[in-house]
């Protein structure tokens, strides 16, 4: 099967389209952007300069991607890039911004799915196999790690990261980190790990039940986090420990706290 493109859409001669790509009525594909083999393009969806779209994408109804940025320090001219992972869905009306940098990227990986409405601004980088719920919106240079799900109706502040595997529940907003493999309740707080995304990624045990004990001492153990982590390190260091550290030893904005009400059964660290 061939490419389908409607008679109606509008492609610049300095785009480059691969093969099996479907473009939709009235679409807006602009110069200097590479669109993927077998992806599919809505109508009214509009894919500015600069742009990349990995393979399988598929773009819905009246979506914005690869904009110039909502900054002061636009200008006119600048060089910069928008890069999407292969079997990316980004449903209807989800903006993504470039950044206002020369040579500066925003990037959203393989296989996410940004829902209605999403923000993405400008310098985002998103992970592999993220998701991401409606009405979502993502300030500048915030970061998301791979397999993070990310409730409707989050606010992120400006350089937040979310580290891998980590839940938000919906109607947030976050001005601090949260560390791996971490849920945030409604509330605000961490309440501990993302059990059930663990169990979904194929952690095992002993692997959940050491990041249950890494969380355990972090946040609810009465602490300081410089305590907390060399608690953490004389114990049993996995990868997932490791990354657990390293995320929350190299925080700039600090970490969203623990819930005080929360209390661990030390039988559930070895569930």
């Amino acid at each position: 099967m061939g490419s389908s493109i409607h008679p109606t859409a509008i492609i610049d001669s300095g785009a480059q389209l691969g093969e099996n790509v479907t473009v939709g009525p009235y679409a807006i594909i602009e110069d200097h952007t590479i669109i993927g083999d077998g992806c599919s393009i809505d109508a009214h969806v509009k894919i500015a300069r600069y742009t990349t779209l990995g393979p399988r994408c598929r773009v819905y109804f009246g979506a914005l991607v690869g904009e110039e940025p909502q900054d002061h320090r636009w200008k006119d001219g600048i060089v910069s890039f928008t890069e999407i992972g292969a079997d990316t869905v980004i449903r209807e009306y989800v903006t993504i911004h470039r950044s206002p940098f020369e040579g500066k990227k925003t990037v959203i990986g393989d296989g996410v799915l940004l829902m209605a409405f999403v923000h993405a601004g400008h310098d985002v980088m998103i992970g592999n196999r993220v998701t991401i719920a409606n009405q979502t919106a993502l300030s500048g240079h915030v970061e998301i790690g791979d397999g993070a799900i990310i409730s409707g109706f989050v606010k992120m502040h400006q350089f937040c990261r979310i580290g891998t595997l980590a839940m938000i529940s919906a109607n947030n907003v976050l001005v601090q980190d949260v560390p791996p493999y971490c849920l945030m309740e409604k509330n605000g707080y961490i309440v501990g790990p993302n059990t059930i995304g663990l169990r979904r990624a194929g952690f095992g045990n002993e692997q959940r039940a050491a990041i249950r004990h890494a969380v355990k001492l972090f946040f609810f153990n009465g602490l300081n986090a410089k305590n907390a982590v060399r608690e953490i390190m004389a114990g049993t260091v996995t990868p997932e420990v490791a990354n657990f550290v390293r995320f929350v030893t190299s925080t700039s904005r600090g970490i969203i706290s623990g819930n005080p009400d929360t209390i661990f059964d030390a039988k559930e660290d070895k569930a």
